[in-house]
């Protein structure tokens, strides 16, 4: 199973915020076509400090880190950039069974969108 590239750059992230969002129970989703030729998923994962401190931030990142390799390489589109935004008492305490959960239903969703 390929690991999806990472998102690193503050551009593209804001890149990502001017595009199709999801909002779910326990995180948001943000997902952005790339203008290139490139047909690699990438990946980014952000934690405010509404989230927390540094430990609770972290956790609530390799829990998306996790999500991200098991749901969006499989069901990600090819030449996507997506972003996953923790949310407050919700992404580090929710049963990682309704985070996948989130997670699709946030990607079904901007499929959806696409769509019509």
């Amino acid at each position: 199973m390929p690991t999806p590239s990472r998102l690193k750059k503050r551009r593209d992230f804001l890149a990502a915020s001017k595009s199709s969002k999801a909002v779910t129970n326990s995180l948001i989703l943000q997902e952005r076509r790339r203008d290139d030729d490139s047909l690699l998923i990438r990946v980014g994962f952000t934690a405010s400090k509404k989230v927390g401190n540094a430990v609770l931030r972290n956790r609530a990142k390799r829990r998306m880190r996790a999500l991200a390799q098991e749901i969006i390489v499989k069901n990600g589109k090819r030449g996507h950039d997506y972003v996953l935004i923790a949310r407050k008492n919700a992404t580090t305490e929710s049963p990682y069974d309704a985070l996948q959960r989130d997670l699709i239903k946030g990607l079904e969703r901007l499929n959806k969108a696409k769509c019509r």
